[in-house]
């Protein structure tokens, strides 16, 4: 269900704004907010009836909402870069 540590590491190499960027900025926290999500949606579909899950998995697609609206706010470019590179919506 959750990611592994290679994987994160990965993710934040990928999606980091700058080389001091350890996994802190919000590009970074949705990349990996959207890794755990893919996961744990592939586990929901084996195992519908864990309720456990299922609000975990709500509070993190939440949390990735609020933090995408963060950046529409701030920079609406660099939001639809985003979401075009994770293939979140549209």
């Amino acid at each position: 269900m959750s990611i592994t540590k290679l994987k994160k590491t990965e993710l934040i190499k990928a999606h980091k704004s700058s080389d001091k960027d350890n996994g802190g900025s919000v590009e970074t926290q949705v990349a990996v907010l959207t890794e755990r999500i893919r996961n744990l949606t592939e586990h929901m579909k084996k195992m519908p009836k864990d309720e456990h899950s299922k609000r975990g998995l709500l509070l993190m697609v939440n949390r990735r909402k609020k933090l995408l609206a963060y950046i529409k706010g701030r920079n609406p470019s660099e939001y639809e870069a985003l979401i075009k590179k994770l293939g979140i919506r549209k």
